[in-house]
């Protein structure tokens, strides 16, 4: 299985610079060759990811390195419903604002682990 995983950060500032430029209507949309990231209402979809999909096995390993324990792993087969790999394609979003999201997985990761850390002490 693999995922396109986005730190939030990424999400923040994506969503930071999409605020102030509210979406408009899409006068050309058509129910008969429709755009589903647009619509005559004003809204648009925007994909926010890192592009960059990973093994969902990396991710648990990345972790482990982190906390510096191994983890309690319980794999199981596809679950309905469930797809093979995601990947976010950000063309819009770098059209709209000049922002894609760029942190790497593994730095992701070490930053999630060291805030979660220190939250749990409090």
């Amino acid at each position: 299985m693999r995922r396109d995983f986005t730190y939030v950060d990424d999400v923040v500032e994506a969503v930071v610079r999409l605020v102030p430029r509210p979406p408009a209507p899409n006068p050309a949309w058509s129910g008969d060759n429709p755009d589903p990231a647009t619509s005559r209402a004003p809204w648009h979809v925007y994909n926010i990811g890192n592009s960059q999909p990973v093994e969902v096995t990396e991710v648990v390993r990345l972790i482990e390195q982190a906390v510096g324990k191994p983890a309690v792993r319980e794999l199981l087969p596809m679950q309905p419903g469930d797809v093979p790999e995601t990947c976010a394609d950000t063309t819009d979003l770098e059209r709209a604002v000049g922002f894609r999201p760029r942190t790497p997985i593994g730095e992701g990761v070490r930053r999630f682990v060291d805030w979660f850390l220190r939250f749990r002490q409090k």
